[in-house]
């Protein structure tokens, strides 16, 4: 009798249990931990894994410089450190209390951790969100190693990004600023495929240069150019594209044969100069001054790294490549994109100093 008893309160346990996880928001991934911990579950990540880890997170560190974006978006109270210290260009739009926080590096990127740090202010949970590497299910056991804190890999291409911040506001408690977040998103990508529709086999064949002499470009078929690759014709195919934000080093007279219709100019790369340089003025972007500065503010709009700043890349990249179909208010939805991920009321005159060299073609090259 006893064991029909237990039994039966194993078998309703076993009914009841998703109908509460369903009830509370979290998602089916996210399962109570065996031997009776109720303050600890169960995460499946990105990568397969499963991952004992706390039921309530409050104190998170980032991965990386990506991550952190993320995290900061939909739950900056929640970050105990930061990668590295703003500079000025990002600390004007970031919560002022993030300043405060100790810098401990990052396991990507610089790859300049500082574990005794990290050990000290004691995160609860490390969090990645990003690419999922071939090696992504070892990277990640080799930080839970390191640090002794249960690691998480949460998978966020151009296309999956929606999904990946409903993922964190699972995990993370924050289901309706996940969601306000995935629908701002979803809003964009809906908009760059109906205006590609339009466009049809029209794609505007560009390069993105980079680097102090331009000389770099970013190659078509990389996690970093997903957005460039969807929205125009990107003349920088290479037999072995670097899966980096630098890109690949290219030289003026391979530049001179893709000759795109549009260059895009990294920060800080020869926007100024292209056009009185006799070199560069043998490309018909230049000649014709179709040309334009990436916009920077907090981070590079089109990567750097190739995170949610993307987004607003691709609302730019619309309306400068094809206005005619581009019928959105860009100003109206930086603002909100500034609003929603940072916090930050972007004014007119703020848009426009960080637009200013990115909107208008250069003008045609004297």
């Amino acid at each position: 009798m006893k064991k029909n008893v237990v039994y039966f309160i194993f078998v309703l346990f076993l009914m009841i249990l998703p109908k509460t996880l369903k009830g509370s928001g979290m998602r089916s991934d996210r399962k109570p931990a065996p031997q009776g911990r109720a303050e600890r579950v169960l995460f499946t990540d990105s990568a397969g894994r499963q991952v004992e880890i706390p039921a309530k997170i409050t104190r998170i560190t980032a991965s990386g410089s990506l991550a952190q974006m993320f995290l900061i978006a939909i739950a900056p109270d929640l970050l105990c450190t930061v990668t590295s210290a703003f500079p000025q260009q990002e600390a004007e739009f970031m919560p002022g209390y993030l300043a405060n926080l100790p810098a401990a590096g990052q396991f990507y990127g610089a790859a300049n951790i500082n574990l005794e740090e990290i050990a000290a202010i004691g995160p609860e949970i490390v969090i990645d969100v990003g690419e999922s590497k071939d090696t992504i299910a070892e990277d990640m056991d080799a930080i839970s190693k390191a640090v002794a804190v249960p690691t998480v890999h949460i998978a966020a291409g151009l296309r999956s990004t929606p999904e990946a911040f409903r993922t964190l506001g699972g995990l993370l408690g924050r289901q309706e600023k996940g969601e306000a977040l995935a629908a701002f998103c979803e809003k964009t990508l809906a908009w760059a495929d109906r205006i590609m529709a339009q466009a049809g086999n029209n794609k505007k064949p560009a390069l993105y240069c980079l680097g102090k002499q331009g000389l770099n470009v970013l190659a078509a078929g990389t996690f970093h150019t997903e957005v460039l690759d969807k929205l125009a014709d990107n003349r920088a195919v290479v037999s072995n594209p670097a899966s980096r934000g630098t890109g690949n080093e290219t030289n003026i007279e391979q530049l001179l044969l893709w000759d795109p219709e549009v260059i895009l100019f990294g920060f800080n790369s020869v926007y100024d100069s292209a056009g009185s340089d006799p070199v560069w003025r043998q490309m018909r972007a230049v000649r014709n001054g179709a040309y334009y500065e990436v916009p920077q503010g907090p981070h590079n709009w089109m990567g750097g790294p190739p995170s949610i700043n993307r987004y607003l890349g691709m609302l730019w990249m619309l309306k400068i490549f094809y206005p005619e179909y581009a019928d959105f208010d860009l100003y109206a939805e930086v603002a909100e994109y500034y609003r929603l991920f940072y916090s930050f009321e972007l004014s007119q005159e703020r848009f426009n100093a960080l637009t200013a060299r990115s909107l208008q073609p250069r003008g045609p090259a004297l």
